[in-house]
Formats: structure tokens, sequence, C-alpha cells
């Protein structure tokens, strides 16, 4: 099912095409270094750039027979250059050819990732704005708490995702690091020039200090960084799916003609696709827990992390690519019910009003301690009567004597909640 909503071009990065193909950018480049250094004549140069090629399948059937992926791509490679191919590879061990190509891989993913955010943003700011004026209930604990604007969660959602956008700039530049060291990281048999030629050739910077790996504490800061992205989206899932309750009513996901939402009962409307972004998000929380597993290998390096990451690679970019189109096509679509945010603002007949009171109170000199016992007796006495909290409080003596009618009617306001919208929006989105 993911496959099928995947933008094609992650699929295509993960191609075995496109992972080959960065391996041989990867050793055509250390050609390139090693012809500037003299090592490898122009000539020979010239027939490695006209007839370095590959079949993957020839590269499958090669490595049946010798089970090292890298020699089965060097030897297959070699088949098509000729004599001249015994100066690729050159001085190389095959973390140098897989670490650098498999940072070509993650930034080339990354930048989806990112794009998919700022995809995601610009939805996200479109419909701040539209209900940026919609009074609705706030909760805390599920529960009413008071006042905002339906706005305020869009807005809420679009500074989160900023955040994460930074985020995945960071891990990308974190990421974006080549080795070209040798067997133990030493340039024993490859010197720091080539290294420094291949990575600007790549448009990735030399790792300061390697041994035969590249240092796997990046690569877990951005697999962990994917997780994060997942768990906003999760977030923002989350809240669709309570919003969705029947109980509440106040948004609910795109639901397309001829849509089924359950086999057994055909009244159904079920929050789907946020629910499955949810279980996915778990996924990407487990392939980052792999990632922190991976930084720990044997001595100069051990071959243990190398399975995890064919793996959580294609899978956690593929994953989280999926996730944040889909959302943003919930987000899009939501359906927003304005007459149940309305209602089930009203719906504890002003409750919410109950600081203002009690802050009235306390301006008044009263104590904090005497003055929410006064709100509070009321408040609950409304919430066990259905009773009308304003009435309640112009009968109570202690409140009576204190605030006067037409202070406790102006108390119970709206705008007062609401005075401050403008100036956050103006914080959020800059403007």
């Amino acid at each position: 099912m993911i496959q099928r909503y995947t933008r094609k071009r992650l699929a295509e990065i993960w191609s075995d095409e496109n992972r080959y193909r960065k391996w041989l950018d990867v050793e055509l480049a250390v050609c390139e270094a090693w012809a500037e250094l003299g090592r490898i004549p122009p000539e020979s140069m010239e027939t490695i750039r006209r007839r370095a090629a590959f079949s993957i399948e020839r590269i499958e059937e090669i490595e049946a027979v010798t089970r090292h992926d890298v020699i089965a791509f060097v030897s297959a490679v070699a088949e098509h250059v000729g004599e001249d191919a015994r100066f690729i590879h050159l001085g190389l061990t095959s973390s140098d050819v897989l670490d650098t190509a498999y940072a070509l891989l993650l930034k080339e993913s990354g930048m989806v990732i990112v794009e998919d955010i700022q995809d995601m943003r610009a939805v996200l700011k479109d419909r701040a704005y539209e209900f940026k004026d919609l009074p609705a209930i706030g909760r805390s604990h599920g529960v009413h708490a008071e006042p905002i604007t339906f706005g305020l969660k869009f807005a809420l959602w679009y500074a989160e995702m900023g955040r994460n956008l930074e985020r995945m700039m960071r891990a990308i530049d974190r990421i974006s690091f080549g080795k070209i060291s040798g067997a133990v990281g030493t340039f024993a048999n490859v010197p720091p020039e080539v290294e420094a030629s291949v990575c600007a050739r790549l448009g990735l910077k030399p790792a300061p200090i390697s041994t035969q790996v590249l240092q796997r504490d990046r690569h877990a800061e951005f697999f962990c960084t994917l997780a994060i992205v997942g768990a906003s989206a999760e977030k923002i899932a989350t809240e669709i799916r309570h919003l969705q309750r029947t109980e509440v009513l106040e948004a609910t996901e795109p639901f397309g003609a001829g849509q089924k939402g359950s086999s057994a009962m055909p009244h159904k409307k079920n929050p789907v696709l946020t629910e499955n972004i949810c279980g996915l998000a778990r996924l990407l929380r487990g392939y980052a827990m792999s990632a922190l597993e991976n930084v720990a290998l044997w001595h100069e390096r051990d071959i243990s992390h190398s399975s995890v990451e064919r793996v959580i690679g294609p899978d956690a970019t593929t994953v989280l690519d999926f996730m944040l189109a889909r959302l943003t096509g919930v987000l899009r679509g939501l359906e927003v019910h304005t007459d149940n945010i309305r209602r089930n603002l009203e719906l504890t007949g002003g409750l919410w009003h109950s600081q203002n009171v009690l802050l009235a109170l306390v301006d008044r000199g009263v104590a904090r301690d005497t003055a929410y016992t006064w709100v509070q007796r009321n408040a609950l006495k409304a919430w066990e009567t259905k009773a009308d909290f304003k009435g309640l409080l112009l009968q109570d003596p202690d409140v009576a004597r204190t605030l006067d009618p037409r202070t406790i009617d102006d108390l119970f306001d709206l705008s007062h909640h609401l005075a401050h919208i403008d100036a956050i929006f103006e914080r959020v989105f800059n403007e």
C-alpha cells in the first residue's frame, strides 16, 4: 500500500539502478582525482570515462559466486572498461564506496522530505488564516478549558513543521560527508587529496576522521530526525482523530464518493487515513532505535550495521515521505464543521469564563484561595445541575457583594480570550 502512494522519485532514489549509479559516481570521482595527481594516464582516464558502465544482471551473476557486492560491481564495470579497469578502485576499501554513496542516497532522500514539509506548511498556512477568527473551545486533558480559535491549531502545526524543516536541513548537513581513506581510515594507500577531490565533485564534505567507515552517530542523528518529524505528523493526525469523534465532530477526514467505512456498519466514517499515519510513526521510532544501535561497532569497523541500513535507509525515508504526503492531503481536504465548533463552545454554558471571574475577584482584594473557592463552588454546581453559570454567580452572596452585575456581565465577553490572536499570527508567520 505504501508504494502505491509514495512519490515515484523516492522509489527511484532507492532503486538498484540508482544505488549502483552512485557507486559508479564514487569510483569515477576517485579515478578523476588520481588522474589529477598523475597516477592514471590521461588516455586511460578517457577510456574509463567513455566505457564505465554496469549491468545489474551481470553484477548479480558475479555476486552469486563472490558473495561480495562491491567486488561483483567492480568486476562487472571492469568487463566494460577493459585493460584500464586496473585503475578502478585503486587504494580503496569497500566502505569508501559504500559509505560515500550511502551519504549521497540519504542526502537525496532527505531533500524529498524537505520538500514534503514545505508542501505541508503551505497548506497549514492557508488553513490557519481560513479559520483564524473562528472561536473554538480549547481543551486540556480532553476537557473544555478556555476558548481559542480553530486557526490556532493550524498555526501551531505550521510552527512545529518549521522546526522540523530546520532539523531536516541540519540532519542532511550532518550526513553529507564522504570518506575515501582506506581500510582503517589512515590514508595508507590513498592520500587525503583524493578524498578532498572526490567529496568536492560529489557535493559532500570529507570526514575529518574516520575508521574503515563513517561514524554512525551521523546516521543515528538523521534517522532520529526522521522519527521526530514522524512524531509531529502523528501529533497532527491524533488531533484530527479526536476531532472526528462522534461526540466532538468538529472536523473530519475527506470521505470520497463510494468510500466505505465499515464492512458491517454502513453509517461509519472512520479516520483511517490519520490512524494509518499514527501507526507508521511507530515504525519510524523503531528505525531510529536501530540506527542508534548501529553507533557502537567493533574496533575500526564490523559489518553489523550494514544489514540494518539496507532496510532502514529506503524504508524510513519512504515511510515518512508517504506519511507527509498523505497528511498534507488530509489537511488540504479536511472538512471543518463550524456549527459543531460553535455548539461545543457553548456546551458548558460559559464555564470557561471562570478564570476571568477569579482574577476580577483577586483584583478587588479577595485572597486568591478564597476567590477560587467562591468561583469553583458555582462552577461545580453548574457542571452537576446544568444551571447557568453566570446566573449562579449573580446569586452567590460572596461574589455579588464584590462584583456588580454589569462587571460580571463584562467578564463573560468572548473577545477577552481572543484579543491577541493577531499578535500570535504575526509571531508565527512573521507578517
